[in-house]
């Protein structure tokens, strides 16, 4: 699985420990950026978006200092359904109930062992195809679609 990873300057420490982890892991990783230097979360939002949004990738991980800012930018682009998260149960409900494709972490509230965590989980899940939860997801698609 090809994972497309990207931060702002406040996730890129944490950016980094979790590409390591997911390359040690055998995931094919898509490093989008930032480094260190002050860089502005929703380009890389953005560009973690359109990657998995167009295919280029199955899932993605964004972090910037609170995952708030990188989850909310993310959300723009067409295709993506994207969650912060900071701990295992709601990674596995984001992918179970919500499909999400996108999982959003703060380097300034979790640590990177349970980022790793909810990284994990987040992978390992699938969606729950059918019944209300599908029905759920393919509503949100409508309102993406410009369905009021």
């Amino acid at each position: 699985m090809r994972i497309a990873i990207a931060s702002d300057h406040a996730g890129h420490r944490l950016k980094e420990d979790v590409a390591q982890r997911l390359l040690q892991a055998g995931f094919e990783v898509l490093n989008l950026g930032a480094g260190p230097e002050p860089s502005d979360y929703p380009l890389s939002s953005e560009a973690v978006g359109r990657a998995v949004a167009s295919g280029e990738a199955e899932r993605g991980v964004l972090v910037c200092g609170s995952g708030i800012g990188v989850a909310i930018a993310a959300n723009k682009v067409p295709g993506i359904r994207a969650a912060t998260i900071g701990e295992p149960v709601s990674a596995r409900l984001c992918r179970e109930h919500n499909d999400v494709n996108v999982i959003c972490l703060g380097e300034r509230l979790i640590g990177p062992e349970m980022a790793w965590e909810c990284v994990r989980v987040f992978l390992a899940t699938n969606h729950s195809e059918m019944g209300r939860h599908a029905e759920r997801v393919r509503q949100i698609g409508e309102l993406e679609n410009g369905r009021s």
